[in-house]
């Protein structure tokens, strides 16, 4: 009796392992199917299912809709949002006319208005007058960034860096009166230029200053040259005009190979010849009045000598 019941309790330890081998196998099997799911959706077999994964969704609503839950009248006005669409169209048209202009520099001639257009709608934004369309907090100081602030600032520092001031009258909008006459004079330089041009390079170098395009542009070359100093004295440059200028010389000189005379170079060389042969005058000058002085000064010596020899025999005799 007893054996029979120690024969039921192994056959059924038996029959519990072989179920307990099957369920785990089952278990086994189902995770490795998992884990092969998981790595062809690109996804590390290592996260567990409980783990939440965030899958990027197929299109951008999603990102669009995270963002349109606030109330667009909380954050800024009608008026205050039209003032940031006006900033944004002109802060393009502006951009869009400095890129083409910066060479040849001409970011001061062909900009002007637009930097007039962009400083006028950011003086109406940085209003501080009190009421309902005041959107100087909302649009320039709600956050950290400060985002139109240092928009403008960056082009502001481009204005001022080109020194466009001298050359335009930012109330008027319009450009100076030396400004035109300096672009009129800089015209008939560079069309004269252009006329005598078609000499080749070889015969401009070998004729040097005495080039037909040497000859007959000297006077307006020169013109433009003392129009350019005076304009440099009156603080009336801007970057687009200095840019020309050197243009300009770079051409005249490197290019066409002319020499512009220069007025009171005899002076110059006069004066340094002058000074090459000074230090020579001065040893030789030194030299004949130490000699002379040598000479006055050995005469009397001997004359005094003879006498006193003359005295002693007299005396002796």
């Amino acid at each position: 009796m007893p054996f029979c019941k120690t024969s039921e309790f192994l056959v059924f330890t038996v029959v519990s392992l072989c179920l307990s081998a099957n369920v785990d196998s089952e278990i086994v099997k189902v995770s490795d199917e998992e884990d092969t799911s998981r790595q062809r959706r690109g996804l590390s077999p290592a996260l567990s299912a409980e783990q939440p994964v965030f899958m990027p969704a197929g299109d951008s609503l999603l990102s669009h809709s995270l963002f349109a839950a606030f109330p667009e009248d909380l954050e800024i006005s009608e008026s205050c949002r039209n003032l940031s669409r006006a900033f944004h169209d002109r802060y393009l048209a502006y951009v869009d006319c400095l890129v083409p202009s910066a060479r040849p520099v001409k970011v001061c001639l062909n900009c002007f208005e637009g930097y007039a257009r962009l400083s006028e709608i950011y003086t109406n934004i940085s209003n501080d007058q009190v009421g309902p369309d005041n959107c100087r907090d909302s649009l320039l100081r709600s956050d950290r960034l400060m985002l139109i602030y240092l928009l403008y600032g960056n082009l502001q520092s481009i204005w001022k860096n080109s020194a466009c001031e001298q050359c335009v009258i930012p109330d008027l909008q319009i450009l100076k009166n030396d400004t035109l006459y300096f672009m009129n004079e800089l015209n008939q330089s560079l069309s004269c230029f252009e006329k005598y041009k078609q000499v080749g390079c070889e015969a401009r170098l070998v004729e040097g200053n005495h080039s037909d395009l040497c000859v007959t542009c000297k006077s307006q070359y020169e013109s433009l040259n003392v129009l350019y100093g005076r304009m440099e004295k009156n603080h009336s440059l801007c970057i687009d005009i200095e840019d020309a200028m050197n243009v300009t010389r770079r051409l005249w000189s490197t290019n066409f190979h002319c020499i512009a005379a220069r007025e009171g170079m005899i002076p110059v060389i006069a004066v340094s010849c002058f000074m090459l042969f000074l230090p020579i005058i001065f040893y030789l000058s030194s030299y004949l009045h130490s000699e002379q002085k040598k000479l006055k000064l050995i005469h009397p010596n001997r004359a005094k000598s003879n006498n006193s020899l003359m005295h002693i025999q007299d005396k002796f005799s």
